[in-house]
C-alpha cells in the first residue's frame, strides 16, 4: 500500500503544495522567487494544448465521419453548458443573499489598485474580441473545418491512421511532461501565499467560505444529481481525475489540466469526437466556477455597501452576466474585467468594490478552476452517455 502511494504522482504534488505553503507563510520573500517555476510549467503545458485539441478534433470527425451527428453533438453542448452556468449563476446569487458574506465591516479590508481593470468596464462585450482572444476556440474552429475536410477525402483512414499516430507521440510527451507537476505546484503555491499571505484572507473569510461551500455544493448536488441521473459517480470520477485536481490547485489555471482531462476522458471510454468538441468548447462556454464567482461577487459588494437590490436588479444581473461570463477566458484578469463591466451595466453597484477582492482573488481562483474542470468532465461524460459515444464496460472497470 505505501509503496503504491509513494510511487503515485499525486503524492508529490500533494507535498508539492503544501510545502508551497509552508513556505510562502514563514519565508515570503523566498517563496515569491519560485513564481517561474509555476510559470515555466503552466507554460510548457500550454505548448500541448494546440496540438491536442487539433489532432483530438481533426481524429473524432475523421473517423466517425458523420457530420450530422458531430454538429448535434455541438448543438447539445451549447444548450447543456447555457443551461448549467445559468444554473450556477443563480445558485451564487442564493447562497450569497443567505448567508450574506457582505455584511462585514469593510474598514478594516485591504485595499488594492483596481484602475486596470474598472478602466474598462465601460467596454461593451464583443463577440469578435472574444474570439479573437481566445485561443482555444479559434484552434477548435479550424480543426473542425479540417475534419470536416478529412471526411471527404477518399485516403481518409490512411491519413486518420498517421494522425494516430501523431497523437500517440504528443500523448507520451505529455506524460513525461507531467512528472514536472509536483515543481509546478510548488512554486505556484509558494509565489501565492508569500506574495499575498495568508493573513489577507482573514478579513473577508467569511465570502471565501460562502464562495467554497457554493462551489462544492454545486459539484456534489447538481452535478452529481446530473451524473446520478445518467448512472455515473461524481465522487468516483473525482477520484479519477484527482491529479489534474490537484495539478490545478498548485497552479491556480486549469489550462494545466486540459491535456490530461482530454486524454483521461479519452481513456475512460468517450469517443474522441466528443472530448474533442466538448472539453475544448466548454473551456470557453461552460466556466461554472467562474460564473458561481461572479455571482457571488457581485451580491457581495452589494451588501458591503448596504445597497438593496430588488428581484428585477438581481433577475438583471444574472440576465448581464449569462452573457459577460462568456468572455472571462483566455486572458489573464478577465475575471474582473468581465465582473467591472457587469457592475456598469446596472449603475448600482461602484466599481472601487473591486479593489477589496483583488486581496483575496488569488486564493479563490483555485476553487473557480477546480469547478471548471470537473463541470467540463462532467459535460462531456453526460453528452458522451446520452449519445450513446461512452463505452460503458470500459467506464464501470475503472471504476466510475
Amino acid at each position: 500500500m505505501f509503496r503504491r502511494i509513494v510511487t503515485h504522482l499525486t503524492f508529490y504534488v500533494l507535498i508539492a503544495i503544501v510545502s508551497g505553503i509552508l513556505i510562502g507563510h514563514y519565508a515570503p520573500a523566498e517563496a515569491v522567487k519560485f513564481e517561474f517555476l509555476g510559470s515555466w510549467f503552466i507554460a510548457i503545458i500550454k505548448l500541448f494544448i494546440a496540438p491536442i485539441i487539433f489532432l483530438t478534433i481533426v481524429l473524432g470527425i475523421g473517423s466517425m465521419g458523420d457530420l450530422k451527428k458531430v454538429g448535434k453533438i455541438g448543438f447539445k453542448s451549447l444548450v447543456y453548458f447555457e443551461i448549467v452556468t445559468t444554473i450556477s449563476l443563480a445558485l451564487g446569487v442564493a447562497v450569497a443573499l443567505i448567508l450574506k458574506p457582505g455584511n462585514i465591516d469593510k474598514t478594516g479590508l485591504a485595499i488594492q489598485d483596481a484602475s486596470k481593470f474598472t478602466s474598462r468596464a465601460g467596454e461593451p462585450f464583443s463577440w469578435l474580441h472574444f474570439f479573437q482572444s481566445n485561443t482555444t476556440i479559434q484552434i477548435l474552429l479550424f480543426a473542425i473545418l479540417v475534419g470536416i475536410g478529412l471526411t471527404y477525402m477518399k485516403n481518409r483512414m490512411q491519413l486518420v491512421h498517421q494522425l494516430e499516430k501523431a497523437s500517440k507521440l504528443v500523448f507520451k510527451a505529455l506524460k513525461y511532461v507531467m512528472y514536472l507537476a509536483p515543481l509546478g505546484a510548488f512554486g505556484g503555491m509558494a509565489y501565492t501565499v508569500g506574495k499575498f499571505g495568508l493573513a489577507s484572507i482573514v478579513p473577508l473569510a467569511k465570502l471565501m467560505g460562502c464562495m467554497y461551500v457554493t462551489m462544492a455544493l454545486f459539484i456534489l448536488l447538481i452535478l452529481g444529481g446530473i451524473m446520478r441521473y445518467y448512472k455515473l459517480s461524481i465522487l468516483r470520477f473525482i477520484g479519477y481525475i484527482e491529479e489534474e485536481i490537484l495539478v490545478v490547485l498548485g497552479t491556480s489555471s486549469s489550462e494545466t489540466a486540459l491535456p490530461g482531462l482530454i486524454y483521461k476522458l479519452e481513456k475512460l471510454g468517450c469517443h474522441p469526437s466528443v472530448v474533442g468538441l466538448v472539453v475544448p468548447t466548454g473551456y470557453s462556454f461552460n466556466l461554472d466556477g467562474t460564473s458561481i464567482y461572479l455571482s457571488m461577487a457581485a451580491i457581495f459588494l452589494a451588501q458591503l455597501y448596504d445597497i438593496p437590490l430588488s428581484l428585477g436588479e438581481i433577475g438583471l444581473l444574472v440576465g448581464i452576466l449569462m452573457l459577460t461570463s462568456k468572455g472571462a477566458a483566455g486572458v489573464t484578469g478577465s475575471g474582473f474585467i468581465v465582473l467591472a463591466s457587469t457592475l456598469a451595466s446596472m449603475h448600482t453597484i461602484p466599481l472601487e468594490g473591486l479593489a477589496f477582492l483583488l486581496g483575496v482573488d488569488k486564493f479563490m481562483s483555485e476553487a473557480r478552476a477546480i469547478t471548471n474542470i470537473i463541470g467540463n468532465g462532467v459535460a462531456t461524460l453526460v453528452i458522451a452517455k446520452s449519445e450513446g459515444e461512452l463505452d460503458m464496460n470500459e467506464a464501470r472497470r475503472i471504476g466510475i
